[in-house]
């Protein structure tokens, strides 16, 4: 691979990685002190989810859903701090905050999708004019220029991406997790490539998300909403164009999507599927890869791991690549689908996730209501116990004291 340079922690300045670090911790800090913030706001302002009588929704509470307010807050401040403000930068953040009004308004008021779509456009279009586009490809040796349509390329890929993650986005921590996984995947091929600048970049965006995430985990006390889940998108699509697309390697356009796989294939798979039915491909439904997992029978913390399990390989296979291991990222990625093949046929039977130990023999209500049933007999029995040694205690003396009259009464 031509312009991957062998990276060793020689080469890289002792400064820049003490200010990488910094920056990884201040923005998790940032984001896991105003998150409570954001909670109180959310309240305020009304910004809440409450549960509607569909099939879709997976919260049986109302739930504060401004959790991306707190990301975005960290995130913007961080890179104020300690990222190169340029054009592009800046454009970054106008961006960025388009969506973040955006996405309040919505998960105030909720919003008519052609407006949502206007506005991640919009936002889009803002770094395009400061001329962030994937200009081409390269497929082993063999450059592909794009010309004019490297603008809506770029624009289908930002607007795509926006899209992808805010549909995986629901159950707790999922959405979170996989930008938090894929944002350490970018972190390590930048590395890996000599981007230090978009490296530090990335490694801004994990931290937001690695603060919030203790919030987001099921039991989720907030959610992101789509203010979170279109951000997030934004600059995971900025960073994969600053950071992998336009890198003159073979085959490295196929990393971005090896690392962000999931939300990819969940949003590709869910489009065809709604067309293929005769409906609009935007259109909800309770087809997401996670909505299956559910209904197949896996709790939300079940399903939230198999999903990071599979977005860890994918991120892995990446690596691979980038480091000019072909062969094993290949072999990871058959393997990979080799298991998940196997994987999804227990899925599909009861009796047999039942056998892998991959779901409780009972229910866990089940349980709970056998756990309640014996413990209302326990509770019977110690009543009844009790009351035979009242009897007992009462009759005993009882006959004291009529044996102790008795025996007065003789005297």
């Amino acid at each position: 691979m031509d312009n991957i340079v062998d990276i060793s922690l020689g080469s890289i300045n002792l400064y820049d990685l003490l200010t990488g670090v910094i920056a990884i911790i201040f923005a998790a800090l940032m984001a896991f002190v105003t998150t409570p913030v954001s909670r109180v706001i959310a309240y305020k302002i009304g910004a809440v989810d409450n549960p509607k009588k569909d099939d879709r929704r997976m919260h049986d509470e109302p739930m504060p859903r401004l959790g991306g307010l707190a990301i975005f807050f960290s995130f913007v401040f961080s890179v104020l701090l300690f990222y190169k403000v340029s054009n592009s930068t800046l454009a970054m953040i106008a961006g960025a905050f388009i969506l973040i009004i955006t996405g309040i308004l919505d998960d105030v008021f909720t919003l008519r999708p052609l407006y949502k779509f206007l506005a991640q456009v919009a936002a889009a279009g803002i770094v395009v004019w400061q001329g962030l586009v994937i200009g081409h490809i390269n497929i082993f040796g063999q450059y592909i220029e794009f010309g004019y349509l490297s603008i809506p390329i770029t624009m289908i890929w930002i607007v795509g991406l926006i899209n992808a993650i805010n549909l995986i986005d629901g159950l707790d921590g999922l959405a979170c997790g996989i930008s938090t996984i894929s944002a350490v995947a970018l972190l390590v091929v930048t590395i890996l490539i000599g981007e230090f600048e978009v490296a530090l970049l990335i490694a801004i965006l994990a931290g937001s998300c690695l603060g919030f995430l203790p919030f987001n985990t099921s039991p989720a006390k907030i959610i992101m909403g789509d203010t979170g889940a279109t951000f997030l998108g934004f600059i995971l699509a900025i960073v994969s164009i600053q950071g992998v697309f336009k890198v003159h390697a073979v085959i490295t356009f196929v990393i971005p999507f090896l690392i962000l796989g999931v939300p990819i294939f969940d949003t590709l798979f869910a489009m065809i599927r709604r067309i293929l039915s005769g409906r609009h491909p935007f259109s909800a439904d309770r087809g997401h890869l996670h909505h299956r997992l559910v209904d197949m029978g896996f709790n939300h913390k079940q399903t939230v791991r198999i999903l990071y399990a599979v977005s860890a390989l994918l991120s892995i296979s990446s690596v691979m690549l980038i480091t000019q291991k072909i062969v094993y990222a290949i072999i990871i990625i058959a393997v990979s689908l080799g298991i998940s093949v196997v994987t999804w046929i227990i899925f599909k039977d009861k009796k047999m996730r039942i056998e892998s130990g991959l779901m409780p023999e009972k229910p866990a209500n089940a349980e709970k209501a056998v756990n309640s049933e014996a413990s209302e007999k326990t509770d019977i029995v110690e009543i009844s116990e009790i009351s035979e040694e009242e009897q007992t205690d009462s009759l005993s003396k009882s006959k004291s004291k009529f044996g102790g009259k008795k025996r007065a009464d003789d005297k």
